[in-house]
């Protein structure tokens, strides 16, 4: 029989890419969307029978959080996080045979804003705010089930890099058009993670059976957003990058329909975790990546 991955939410950056890549791992894979040509959220027949010998069930569903926090934003992002997390895991346990493994996505974003100290998995702090409140409450709606046969895992996953989307589209435009200087103050931490490895986290999960809880999802070497772009512009070749305020980032914010704490946050994320189980990244360094990313 084929092994079986159900990936839900799988038809963004993220899961576009798990998808191919588990396909190329020799998996049937298994989408849970809204997309008609998927299993619908309100099928819970076809998600629980979708559940039954998978060996995976991989959770990436969420709202986009590149909007602008409004009430009815801020309601629809919380909610689209909870409610499909909930629906899986009353799913998993009306299953007779579930997956051995759920990985639920959660955000490095959890995190208080730090440019003094990297955040662990043991020693960092949870901050404050909307972002963190949604963070928490994600987490502790995964956590909440008691799931026998099956071992649960929430990536703490920091900004994904890859080359068909995500945070790189709009930095490359703006790199392109001579904007691509500092932003705001420049010494706000940019910790990412390159999406082949955030990939292979999820198999070394799967192979590693003693890990569960929270793991960091995050690239060893942080950058502040100053190196950021002037790595961006040197790879790109341009020259001139205009540095953006953070008046003016907040000003732009809201005719670009999104929340400048997405450029302003300081996220200094540690792979504690994985670093100790011995897990090798093949891009532990952002200028290798983004040799691979802008080709």
């Amino acid at each position: 029989m084929n092994k079986k991955v159900v990936i839900a939410g799988g038809t963004g950056f993220i899961g576009d890419y798990f998808k191919d890549e588990f396909m190329n791992n020799g998996y049937e894979v298994i989408i849970i969307s809204r997309q008609l040509q998927h299993i619908s959220w309100e099928d819970q027949v076809g998600i629980k029978e979708a559940l039954e010998d998978a060996e995976i069930l991989v959770n990436l569903a969420g709202k986009s959080v590149n909007c602008r926090y409004n009430q009815n934003n801020k309601a629809e992002i919380l909610k689209s996080r909870i409610e499909t997390t909930e629906i899986l895991g009353n799913s998993l346990l009306a299953c007779k045979n579930p997956p051995p493994l759920w990985i639920n996505s959660s955000t490095a974003t959890i995190y208080r804003y730090a440019e003094d100290r990297p955040m662990t998995e043991e020693e960092g702090e949870i901050g404050s705010g909307f972002s963190v409140e949604v963070a928490k409450e994600w987490e502790r709606s995964f956590f909440a089930f008691r799931l026998p046969q099956t071992r649960q895992v929430a990536l703490r996953i920091a900004i994904a890099l890859g080359e068909s989307g995500g945070v790189m589209t709009p930095m490359k435009s703006i790199v392109k058009f001579r904007l691509g200087g500092t932003q705001g103050s420049g010494n706000q931490q940019f910790s990412w993670i390159h999406l082949e490895d955030l990939f292979k986290i999820v198999l070394f999960v799967r192979d590693h059976v003693e890990m569960n809880g929270v793991i960091n999802c995050s690239s060893p070497n942080p950058i502040t957003n100053r190196e950021l772009m002037k790595q961006l512009r040197k790879i790109m070749n341009v020259n001139v990058g205009l540095p953006t305020p953070k008046w003016l980032l907040e000003f732009g914010a809201i005719f670009i329909r999104t929340e400048p704490e997405l450029v302003l946050k300081s996220r200094w994320v540690y792979p504690e975790r994985l670093e100790k189980a011995g897990f090798k990244f093949t891009y532990r360094h952002l200028e290798k990546a983004l040799q691979q990313i802008i080709k």
